[in-house]
């Protein structure tokens, strides 16, 4: 049997949005762009797909930018908006690396975060006047899980830099959060469809009416001149299949998927010695065990685990496969034998029960042996 408690890095296709790709791959084969009778029923389905979008994410159709996926909307949202309106750019040292690479190549300033995970909002608030022109941070923590207070930053933003924008990377948070309430306050919004069943390599940006962005490609002027290039149809209807589950089975989601983590978290808390659990469970995503085993490494771990049949991972799935200390913990100030052995286990839409009583089962003795190997090591 496998445990994929891996979810955050990719989650399963779901079988709405398989069915959607294949029905897009034979019945939608026009380019929408076109003028003719298949293009323009390729152009409604496309329509359709960005009104799912934008219910989703609380905003109105005209506000959705298809791309190909999270990064490229962080990119588009960061470049994009500093095109617009230069300035200076403040974004929390907690971010996914495709906003913190953007945003410290125009020179951003890092907003810090508490022991929590939690941006400081009394240095954030000391740090934003005039000169700002966007502030980025993520509605959820890709590595832990904790939940960011959007609206709180918002209304710290509106009040010192009243012309700023506000970007929210919602990639962590679609699954198990209503983004629609939660990122109201964001004047961009980025997701990531394979984080939510869907595909690969299709994303969107929510750019809210009256924030002005500057396109990163130039092209055709698709998706209003913001985006050009031919759309990627099967993705994008499939990403709208996914979406359109995902929020239709959100509440039942977060109750099962809650309760299995919980299981987890506390059972790994009790089994195994030492282990620590990064931030507070009540401020985190249900499906976030992000779990500290110290003495171990979690090279060692996650090499173990997968022997065994576990899959999970140390962090973000972003780094080309390279085991690199955590940024994100290294900003709560977690750091040392601690944070060396960081573990992020993370449920989906369809996690079992018998992949977390597996993940029980196995993951004690697997610290143990790492923990052996790490002494053996030393000396």
């Amino acid at each position: 049997m496998l445990a994929y408690l891996d979810h955050a890095a990719t989650s399963p296709m779901r079988p709405e949005a398989e069915r959607a790709m294949l029905d897009a791959v034979h019945e939608h084969i026009g380019n929408p762009s076109g003028l003719h009778s298949v293009a323009r029923k390729a152009a409604m389905a496309l329509d359709e797909a960005r009104e799912v979008m934008a219910a989703s994410l609380g905003g109105s159709p005209s506000e959705i930018v298809f791309t190909s996926g999270g990064t490229e909307s962080d990119n588009l949202a960061i470049f994009g908006a500093h095109s617009a309106r230069p300035g200076t750019v403040l974004c929390s040292a907690i971010e996914h690396h495709a906003v913190l690479a953007s945003a410290s190549s125009i020179g951003a300033r890092v907003i810090p975060v508490g022991r929590d995970g939690v941006v400081d909002l009394f240095a954030l608030e000391r740090m934003i006047d005039a000169s700002v022109s966007i502030v980025s941070v993520m509605l959820v923590n890709n590595e832990t899980g904790i939940i960011q207070p959007i609206d709180e930053i918002a209304e710290i933003l509106r009040k010192r830099a009243p012309s700023a924008v506000l970007h929210t990377d919602a990639v962590a948070a679609f699954p198990f959060l209503d983004v629609a309430k939660a990122a109201r306050s964001a004047d961009l919004v980025s997701i990531s469809a394979h984080k939510f069943g869907g595909p690969q390599g299709v994303g969107a940006l929510l750019v809210r009416q009256g924030t002005s962005i500057a396109p990163l490609f130039r092209g055709g002027g698709q998706e209003r001149g913001l985006r050009s290039g031919t759309h990627n149809m099967a993705g994008i209807l499939a990403m709208a299949a996914a979406a359109s589950a995902t929020v239709a089975q959100r509440e039942e989601s977060v109750r099962t998927v809650g309760r299995l983590r919980d299981r987890l978290a506390d059972e790994l808390l009790s089994r195994v010695d030492g282990a620590v659990e990064t931030g507070n469970r009540t401020n985190k995503v249900v499906s976030n065990c992000h779990l500290c085993f110290p003495g171990a490494e979690s090279e060692a771990i996650l090499f173990l685990a997968d022997r065994n049949g576990v899959c999970a991972s140390a962090g973000s799935a972003c780094s080309s496969g390279a085991m690199q200390s955590s940024h994100v913990l290294a900003a709560m100030g977690l750091e040392g034998e601690v944070a060396k052995g960081a573990v992020r286990f993370s449920l989906g839409w369809n996690t079992s029960e018998e992949e977390v009583e597996l993940a029980i089962s196995v993951i004690p003795g697997v610290v143990e042996q790492a923990r052996s190997r790490s002494m053996q090591k030393a000396g």
